[in-house]
């Protein structure tokens, strides 16, 4: 006898996967994206650019490594759900504090197992990342009609401002490290270092890791502060950091403020959502992606050198390299689909990439980015 399904996924084109549930009960609304990285599956969880996303691993083998604090990237997952093939596998890994189940259990978000990943994969592709529904329930009771109904009803990305939601709420300063082997996090290795502000549109705390590894004190505000405030703190330069939602929604009042912030003159770095708020302070433009770039396997041309890095993404807008002005020159491309993934300011110390130079997880072929903003920085010194 079959065993009735617990958990259902229903898309907004009527499309209905079942499965085995498990974490949470209940259910939840998003855009539905999929990963390709086959490590990391609870720093994707916990980056906050997933906020009102639900994540097809298409991995899989998820939960083999189990749960570890020093794995956050948010204080809370921030993904509102998980679709894997196979169920959760027990941990097997000296760090693992937990299971994956349980943690999500705990804080509040859907898995469904037992999914063919591959065919869900193939229709994102296909037809754009849909607007759905997951729901689990341990009694496999559905209502079809209402889930499909409320997944064609939801507004999705476009249009939608969510760093206010994952933003810090105040200003605090960061100053823990990268993590090495029977270390734990470092601290920063410059004897003054660089006074950084980072403003705060999602930011994962790897990438402030690497800020301090490569010599900065940070001090991180809110998405919504001004650039008075940004000032007040005497930065040496400033870092735009990673974020969800529709960069257009955001750059209603983060735009203003990074204008006024690059009459500064002083060193500017921007990471995913960050890359294209500079760009549209700049000028450009940006516009949805069909299914968007999830993973840590994206090959990236560097169209000044033509070296090729190997990249971690996670972004469903993109930066128009149609719309991008005088002076403004494409830094990176990438080499799935020539996406813009990168920009610099000519003749100035100005740039952002739309990829994840800090990994976690992914490759680390792009490191070399915060030691150029630190180089900027320190030539301004001198």
């Amino acid at each position: 006898m079959a065993t009735k399904p617990t958990a259902c996924l229903a898309l907004a084109d009527g499309t209905v996967f079942y499965g085995r549930g498990f974490g949470a009960t209940g259910e939840t609304v998003a855009e539905l994206v999929f990963n390709t990285a086959m490590t990391g599956y609870q720093e994707i969880m916990t980056d906050p650019s997933y906020a009102s996303q639900i994540v097809t691993f298409t991995f899989p083998h998820i939960g083999n490594t189990g749960i570890t604090t020093e794995d956050d990237e948010a204080q809370d997952p921030v993904a509102s759900g998980i679709v894997v093939r196979w169920d959760p596998t027990q941990p097997s890994n000296w760090r693992a504090m937990g299971e994956l189940s349980d943690w999500m259990t705990k804080r509040g978000r859907i898995g469904i197992g037992g999914v063919d990943t591959r065919r869900l994969t193939r229709a994102i592709r296909q037809q754009g990342a849909p607007h759905v529904v997951l729901a689990h329930d341990p009694d496999g009771n559905f209502d079809i009609e209402a889930m499909v109904a409320k997944a064609r009803g939801w507004q999705g990305l476009v249009g939608l401002d969510l760093a206010k939601d994952v933003s810090c709420a105040q200003s605090y300063r960061w100053d823990q490290g990268a993590w090495e082997w029977s270390k734990g996090f470092g601290t920063s290795p410059e004897d003054k270092p660089f006074k950084v502000v980072a403003l705060d549109y999602g930011a994962k705390r790897n990438i402030l890791r690497s800020l301090v590894a490569h010599g900065a004190d940070v001090t991180v505000l809110p998405a919504t502060a001004t650039a008075e405030e940004v000032m007040a703190h005497e930065p040496e330069g400033i870092f735009l950091s990673n974020g969800p939602g529709d960069p257009a929604a955001t750059g209603e009042y983060a735009v203003p403020m990074i204008q006024e912030l690059l009459r500064q003159d002083m060193p500017i770095f921007g990471i995913c959502l960050g890359h294209q708020m500079l760009a549209l302070a700049l000028g450009a433009k940006t516009v949805k992606m069909g299914h968007g770039h999830h993973g840590a396997n994206h090959p990236v041309r560097d169209t000044e050198t033509g070296k090729v890095e190997i990249t971690s993404m996670n972004h469903g807008f993109a930066v128009d390299t149609q719309s991008l002005p005088e002076g403004v020159l494409e830094t990176h491309v990438s080499l799935f689909d020539g996406s813009n993934c990168g920009i610099r300011v000519d003749g100035k110390p100005v740039f952002s990439v739309q990829y994840h130079p800090e990994a976690a997880p992914g490759p680390q072929d792009s490191l070399y980015l915060f030691q150029r903003f630190a180089d900027a920085m320190r030539n301004r010194r001198d």
